[in-house]
């Protein structure tokens, strides 16, 4: 382009293309405000970024992870209520078995309570979601109604002095509609619960996950603008005063490249505790409490199994069924569940990475992460095995035409016997649970004391330092112009 020669809009051209109009006052002011809104700017991605990973650990640490928990209990409560009922129905009314049916009883209420608690606080966690509201209303009215039908069955068998493992019709009829009661209405009921707040954890954590991911991108790009907004003033105040370094604006270039690095590694670090906290250790809490549940069942339907022979064979099927979403073998049955189990277990103790089983178990043994783990899964592995191992010998009992062998054998609670086994299959569940939840408690504190009012204070003096000290580098400057 042919710039004029002569006359007013030539000398302004001029100006405008050699940059008079940008005094030495007018760079440092346009810098300074570029420096302040690039510090704003960073601080509010930040304020974002780890806000949001705050909210996901309140949502997935303090309400869904707890309630999904809350909701597994009662599942297991409901479970036990169930088979100490059948145990009950199992033993009769004989004056001999009276210690026994006395501490069935007790069990009984103790899970009674329980559900009970778990309820109450699932009911005060639904408030305000209509779904929620509906599924635990659902469970609530059902259970008074399962309360009932147990409470005449005991009631008809303790008129008709049943004999145990022969229960009355009578007894045996009420019995049979509270368990399908518990069926049809009161575990799928729980289980709804349970379902709804683990969808609401699956959820927020795929989604902080992404938010994090992307999130350290925008804090990084961000965080590097405003070190070079600062990086351009030093620059300027240096060339235009013929100063080395400014040590305000030095200084608010630092604690920003401090704040930057502070910022990333609390994106590290929340990604860290959210990944121990729902992978490691919630995962694992869901599926051990869910794998005890069912075996609290599958130990139900033994006893339904000897107490009802109409219904033997579906009772037989339902613990199979229950014994392979526990820990599946595919193409076994009953009969060579054992026999293909024995050499899985084998080759897992030799190496505890071979794994070559499904089901909630298997699951927890691919997922071993924290100090004891193993050794407290392996022993739920050892003793469902011994476990599975009385089932078929109570079979082989009630095949034989023993009977009240087969009933002692099943409720009692001697060495060696399937209720004592049974009570050290359950206790290598609680142990190996308490694990992971103690896990998913600290990885939950941790990232609370992280992300608490300290970050937010050092952020906010970081800030303010940053502000202050680039105000402070410009303003001896400006003044020589006045």
């Amino acid at each position: 382009m042919r710039v004029p020669r002569t006359g007013p809009a030539a000398a302004l051209l001029r100006r405008l293309l050699h940059g008079a109009t940008w005094t030495t006052p007018r760079r440092i002011q346009a810098l300074t405000l570029c420096c302040l809104a690039a510090l704003l700017a960073f601080a509010a991605v930040a304020a974002t970024v780890l806000g949001g990973a705050r909210t996901s650990i309140d949502t997935i640490g303090h309400q869904a992870a707890p309630q999904a928990v809350r909701a597994s209990d009662l599942y297991f409560a409901l479970s036990d209520m169930d088979a100490q009922a059948a145990n009950l129905l199992l033993v009769g009314s004989d004056p001999a078995d009276a210690g026994r049916r006395k501490s069935t009883q007790a069990v009984y209420e103790q899970r009674r309570a329980q559900a009970d608690g778990d309820l109450q606080q699932a009911t005060e966690a639904a408030a305000g979601d209509p779904a929620a509201e509906h599924a635990v209303g659902s469970v609530l009215g059902a259970l008074g109604q399962y309360e009932a039908l147990v409470a005449r069955s005991e009631l008809l068998e303790d008129q008709g002095k049943d004999a145990p493992g022969k229960p009355s019709a009578d007894a045996l009829a009420a019995y049979t509609q509270a368990t399908g009661l518990l069926r049809q209405q009161l575990l799928p009921g729980a289980d709804q619960v349970a379902g709804a707040s683990e969808a609401t954890v699956d959820g927020s954590y795929a989604s902080q996950r992404s938010d994090l991911a992307s999130g350290r991108w925008w804090l990084l790009a961000f965080g590097l603008l405003a070190l070079l907004a600062l990086g351009l003033l030093q620059r300027t105040i240096a060339v235009r005063y013929r100063r080395r370094v400014s040590p305000p604006a030095a200084l608010a270039t630092v604690l920003t490249a401090v704040g930057l690095i502070y910022g990333l590694s609390l994106v590290s670090a929340s990604e860290q505790h959210l990944r121990v906290a729902k992978s490691n250790a919630y995962d694992s809490v869901i599926a051990l409490s869910r794998a005890r549940a069912v075996a609290y069942d599958s130990n139900a339907d033994e006893s339904r199994y000897l107490s009802d022979p109409a219904g033997a064979d579906a009772y037989q099927q339902n613990f199979f069924d229950k014994t392979q979403s526990i820990a599946q073998i595919d193409g076994a049955g009953l009969s060579t569940y054992n026999d293909k189990l024995a050499p899985l277990v084998a080759a897992h103790q030799q190496n505890p990475s071979q794994v070559g089983f499904g089901g909630y178990l298997g699951s927890e043994l691919r997922n071993i992460t924290f100090p004891g783990e193993q050794a407290a899964a392996d022993r739920v592995l050892t003793t469902f095995q011994v476990y599975q191992a009385d089932d078929r010998k109570l079979r082989a009992l009630n095949t034989a035409g023993r009977l009240q062998d087969a009933v002692t054998f099943d409720t009692g609670n001697a060495p060696g016997q399937s209720n004592a086994d049974f009570g050290l299959l359950s206790d290598a569940f609680g142990d190996v649970i308490a694990i992971n939840q103690q896990a998913f408690d600290h990885a939950v504190g941790q990232s609370d004391g992280d992300l608490g009012a300290g970050a937010a204070g050092t952020a906010a003096v970081l800030l303010l330092a940053g502000l202050g000290l680039t105000l402070l580098a410009v303003r001896p400057r400006l003044r020589e112009y006045r």
